[in-house]
């Protein structure tokens, strides 16, 4: 595509003007300044243009200025002079007609959101299944994120920036079903990344995953799976859906390895020896894992365990909200909770500010005594931070079969 004396426009994952290989308004301090904000939305609209009043409420956003009219003339007056200064070719830039105003069709413009439709309207269109998926395939690594994700508390971006994101969910989800019955599993596993990268709330990991079990990957497959659900819950203080665990559980199922010997077999089953002074600490699917064997092994020993929940209370006693205070203190939390806890324990964070630990053989009294290692691993002088403690006995209820 010819980009000589055009205008790149880049809105999907940011907002970035460049002319000739320059880009503009690098110089603007802020990413939300009203050259930004009326730049945005004329060239987004270059077509059909914004209407004088809506367009100045958009620039302008909550302003209470009794002469809106008169502030607008001097924003357009200055982004002209600026555009100039910039190195585009002479012209009025902006065009006011019938009321809107329109962005001048001497300098022509090229936006990656309108080309990203184009594209997903062309694979739509293809009748040949191969060329099909791979203009989906296309489309998909064309898209660069969420539209003009620094104007979020804008309804028009919100409404664009939802249209687009579901342009990008059907071409995934008709891309991996071409891509199955081709058996293209190569191609899925290259827009899984993407899409998990672009987008790493939207459960596209399993398509990933799918891919990289089809192709025999099995390790990298069950490496993914552990940090697919140790991200969610470590990173962004949130679990899978229900229906997403479920295909983990499924995909899970299918880790099959090659022949191999004993003593492979062992290595790979005692994996690193790190941490061999602490508590055994591990991603949230092992944990589940061990649960539900001790649960057994408890029913039939007689010995007992206990599951303790662990939450960082703010300084008023509620859970902490989100931020960098919280992460900081989680961190701690997990190292102390390590030096804590005996060997043959078993620990997982679960969600932001909170872990589960596994203490096994042990009695109440012992569960209490743990809390209070913690507690003087983690608090420091003047803290007003503290921990919540939960603890359960683990129970085992077989299922009765009527």
């Amino acid at each position: 595509m010819e980009t000589q004396d055009v205008l790149i426009v880049r809105t999907l994952g940011d907002f970035t003007m460049t002319w000739n290989g320059r880009q503009i308004g690098a110089g603007v301090k802020a990413k939300d300044s009203q050259f930004t904000r009326l730049m945005e939305i004329l060239l987004h609209n270059r077509g059909e243009g914004v209407e004088r009043n809506r367009l100045e409420e958009l620039v302008f956003r909550e302003s209470n200025s009794d002469d809106l009219h008169h502030m607008f003339r001097s924003v357009i007056y200055n982004t002209k002079k600026k555009l100039a200064s910039e190195g585009l070719p002479k012209s009025d830039y902006i065009i006011y007609e019938n009321g809107s105003y329109f962005w001048t069709s001497d300098i022509p413009v090229i936006e990656d959101a309108n080309v990203f439709e184009e594209m997903c309207a062309a694979a739509d269109a293809e009748s040949d299944p191969g060329l099909k998926a791979q203009k989906y395939k296309d489309a998909i690594l064309y898209y660069g994120g969420d539209f003009l994700p620094n104007q979020t508390s804008l309804i028009w971006v919100i409404r664009e920036s939802r249209r687009y994101r579901d342009m990008f969910g059907d071409c995934m989800e008709k891309a991996v079903e071409l891509m199955r019955e081709s058996r293209d599993f190569r191609s899925m596993e290259e827009i899984g990344r993407h899409a998990t990268m672009i987008n790493p709330l939207a459960e596209w990991e399993f398509v990933t995953m799918e891919a990289l079990i089809a192709m025999e990957h099995y390790e990298e497959a069950r490496l993914l799976y552990e940090r697919t659900v140790d991200y969610y819950m470590k990173e962004l203080g949130a679990r899978p859906s229900g229906d997403m665990l479920k295909m983990l559980d499924r995909l899970g199922g299918r880790l099959d390895y090659r022949f191999s010997l004993i003593d492979e077999v062992q290595n790979r089953l005692s994996g690193s020896r790190e941490r061999e002074s602490g508590g055994f600490f591990c991603t949230y699917p092992v944990f589940q894992g061990i649960y539900r064997f001790m649960e057994r092994v408890m029913d039939r020993s007689g010995q007992a365990a206990f599951l303790m929940l662990c939450t960082i209370l703010d300084g008023s006693g509620k859970p902490m909200k989100e931020g960098a205070v919280l992460t900081r203190l989680a961190e701690r939390l997990e190292e102390s909770i390590s030096v804590s806890i005996r060997r043959s324990d078993v620990a997982c964070r679960y969600g932001k500010g909170q872990f589960l630990v596994l203490l096994l053989n042990t009695t109440v009294e012992n569960c209490e005594i743990v809390e209070k290692r913690i507690n003087k691993a983690f608090s420091s002088e003047g803290q007003r931070t503290k921990v919540s403690y939960h603890v359960n006995v683990v129970t085992y209820e077989p299922f009765d079969e009527e």
